[in-house]
């Protein structure tokens, strides 16, 4: 079986190739790189960490959808890249700090502790999917928003705020909401591509509605239907 593997290297000219590799059958993909890195080219870059779809480190683009190396089989002809809107450091390995700071930006953390709050099994299950989140960086590779805005919090940043909004232990929500208004809740596009790739069958999408809805409910409002409504007046 052949597999192809689109590496960079700065340094190089050109700087972006691709490369094909016949592995044996049978691999996964991460097994498959690890195998080439050992038998054939010792300067493949890659990352990986648990080796079983917990810690989200060895994420990349096979045939143009994300997938988790560790998770998948490969087959004749796929095209391996690396995740997208994030720096290359090297072959496969990107820098993934911006996407780390959204979680910075919209206060993902629970910031006011009620220490009096009760978190009833109900409440505990409503949020159980997301706490899944294993910061992979899948959903932000396939955010199309990020091809024209690098300021966007994203996915993974957006869900887990409702994670904590939605907590009772929460005693105050309000700067998580705020936070999440400029860049963030209304600027998604509700196009499902991070709910399809998400490896956790974590739904973003859903969880931006709700979070849209919440909101509302405290007193913001979409800007893009603020301006809608001021062209209709003004026409």
């Amino acid at each position: 079986m052949k597999i192809r593997i689109r590496r960079y290297h700065a340094m190089r000219k050109p700087s972006t190739v691709v490369q094909e590799w016949e592995i044996p059958d049978g691999l996964t993909l991460l097994e498959a790189l690890a195998w080439i890195k050992e038998k054939k080219d010792p300067t493949l870059t890659f990352r990986s960490g648990c080796r079983s779809s917990v810690c989200g480190s060895c994420s990349v683009r096979v045939n143009g959808k994300e997938r988790l190396a560790c998770g998948y089989k490969p087959k004749e002809g796929d095209l391996v890249e690396p995740i997208r809107f994030a720096p290359i450091l090297k072959d496969l390995m990107v820098d993934q700090k911006a996407a780390f700071d959204t979680l910075k930006r919209a206060k993902t953390w629970l910031e006011s502790f009620r220490s009096d709050a009760v978190v009833t099994p109900k409440e505990e299950k409503r949020t159980e999917l997301q706490s899944d989140c294993i910061l992979c960086h899948s959903c932000y590779s396939a955010c199309p928003v990020y091809e024209s805005d690098a300021q966007f919090l994203g996915p993974f940043a957006l869900t887990r705020d409702w994670r904590y909004i939605a907590d009772p232990r929460e005693g105050e929500p309000m700067g998580k909401i705020e936070a999440i208004q400029a860049k963030g809740v209304w600027d998604c596009t509700l196009c499902g591509e991070c709910t399809a790739v998400c490896p956790q069958g974590i739904d973003p999408k859903s969880d931006i509605l709700m979070l849209r809805t919440k909101s509302v409910q405290s007193g913001y409002n979409d800007p893009n239907m603020e301006q809608f409504g001021s062209f209709g007046l003004d026409f």
